[in-house]
């Protein structure tokens, strides 16, 4: 049996999934929330997105649960303790272990079969400058120059009619659940999701499903025999980094968001409604740490934790578990420095709740400030908080880039999009460019906080009253039915 690592943040990420499991019993319980969250989905591009970050976050999960192998007994041993491997690996890495082991010496281009470098090799008695063979990339092939372009044609087209056939059998469940939904026959149920009629756009669901699914299925088949997106300096392949990368991105946008909730919730919403010193002083500490600049207080934050790491290497098995305390820290230190903004958003919208009539009447009636403050201040700027909190998820991944640039993000062996376009930094000085590294890690970034912030805009369009836009969007009535 192998020995499972809890990290710290795999810890943390499967209480996040438990409280968001909470959260939607209590929506499903609430009819206001309910229908505040049917607005959200009504959303075509948040519906759409809500894909993308449902499989980001799938891969977070499956890469949020560590193991170390065990070893086989050694020879002649008898009764002796089990030993495990040093490496810690997640099940990410179990599903994926074909790229791991696909090392190459160095650089290689998307599907290539010989090596970006070139090595001086001996050919009929004369020293000649050639790029060798790869490894594992193409090694299936016995004439690569004659049969590299049609065995990448095959495998995508195979790819292509797997990933079509997964997006149609997915399709068709859906429309069989909503036509059982619906009571009416699967053809009407599908003609109308085709025509676009009613509140739900379930047409952008589907697309969204077909375009991931097409991009999906020939990744897939790709990615075995060849390696898809290059490898790196080392040798390692691009994609399996990149494909890392995400829980590394998840675990900061979200644990660095939650971590600025406690103070920026309670040091707002007293400031607002006690006012007066107590105000005055929230007022002023906020001020001052928005006077600093970030980076350079993220970095100094950052810089003490890692000399605590260092002066104490007794406390970590493997070094796995010291690069996790090191990401959990730093998602620590982003929700200690960042609580500034949503303070002061908090701290109005009390200001205004408080001279409120009902505030008003339960003071009069001589409930307490801390129950006023929980019972009747705090549910009402929830959606504040979550509003917030959706946005700043985006902006998050995109400070650990920035962080990770400039050398204080994340550990350098765990895998994240700053360290990867850390490291293709000097790539993209050469001659010619290695611009596979930078292009993956640029591409899944903007992926993954594209769809965050589109999903952001329908959460606030939905909870913010103050910016609800109108979209007129016409709702076609299904045939034989009056306007």
């Amino acid at each position: 049996m192998p020995k499972f690592v809890p990290l710290w943040t795999d810890v943390a990420v499967w209480l996040m999934l438990a409280a968001l499991a909470a959260y939607a019993v209590m929506v499903l319980r609430k009819p206001a929330l309910a229908v505040n969250w049917r607005k959200v989905f009504r959303d075509p591009a948040a519906l759409s997105s809500s894909v993308v970050l449902v499989l980001c976050l799938g891969v977070t999960l499956v890469d949020s649960i560590h193991y170390r192998p065990l070893l086989p007994p050694a020879p002649g041993v008898e009764g002796a303790a089990p030993a495990y491997e040093a490496r810690v690996r997640s099940l990410l890495d179990a599903w994926l272990w074909d790229l791991v082991e696909s090392r190459e010496s160095t650089y290689s281009h998307p599907l290539a079969t010989e090596s970006w470098n070139r090595e001086s090799v001996e050919v009929d008695g004369r020293v000649v400058r050639t790029a060798p063979r790869l490894k594992f990339g193409g090694a299936h092939l016995q004439d690569p120059a004659r049969e590299h372009v049609g065995d990448v044609a095959r495998l995508a087209l195979a790819g292509l009619a797997a990933g079509a056939a997964v997006a149609l059998a997915l399709s068709a469940l859906l429309v069989l659940a909503l036509a059982r939904a619906r009571r009416a026959g699967a053809a009407e149920t599908a003609r109308s999701i085709l025509h676009r009629e009613g509140p739900v756009p379930w047409h952008a669901l589907l697309w969204t499903v077909l375009a991931v699914a097409l991009v999906a299925g020939p990744s897939v088949m790709l990615s075995g025999p060849y390696h898809l997106m290059g490898t790196d300096r080392t040798g390692n392949d691009v994609l399996y980094q990149a494909l890392k990368s995400i829980r590394t991105a998840f675990v900061i946008g979200s644990l660095a968001t939650i971590a600025t909730l406690p103070l920026a919730v309670v040091l707002g919403i007293m400031a607002g409604y006690f006012k007066g010193w107590i105000d005055e002083v929230i007022q002023y500490v906020y001020t001052v740490l928005s006077s600093v600049p970030n980076v350079l207080l993220i970095a100094a934050c950052v810089l003490m934790v890692q000399v605590f790491l260092d002066k104490h290497p007794e406390l970590f098995e493997t070094g796995a578990e010291r690069a996790d305390l090191k990401l959990f820290l730093l998602c620590v230190v982003l929700g200690a420095t960042g609580w500034a903004g949503l303070c002061r958003l908090l701290r109005g919208e009390t200001l205004k709740l408080r001279e409120l009539e009902y505030v008003q009447a339960a003071s009069a009636f001589g409930v307490g400030p801390a129950r006023i403050m929980v019972r009747h201040i705090f549910p009402n700027v929830a959606h504040l908080m979550l509003i917030v909190t959706v946005l700043e998820f985006s902006s998050l991944i995109l400070y650990e880039a920035v962080l990770s640039y400039v050398g204080v993000g994340v550990d350098p062996s765990m895998n994240s999009f700053g360290g990867m376009i850390n490291l293709a930094r000097s790539e993209m000085s050469r001659d010619p460019v290695v611009w596979w590294s930078f292009a993956a890690a640029f591409g899944f970034m903007v992926t993954v906080v594209l769809a965050a912030n589109l999903f952001a805009d329908g959460v606030r369009d939905a909870f913010d009253p103050r910016a609800r836009t109108f979209r007129a969007r016409a709702v076609r009535q299904p045939a034989g039915k009056g306007a």
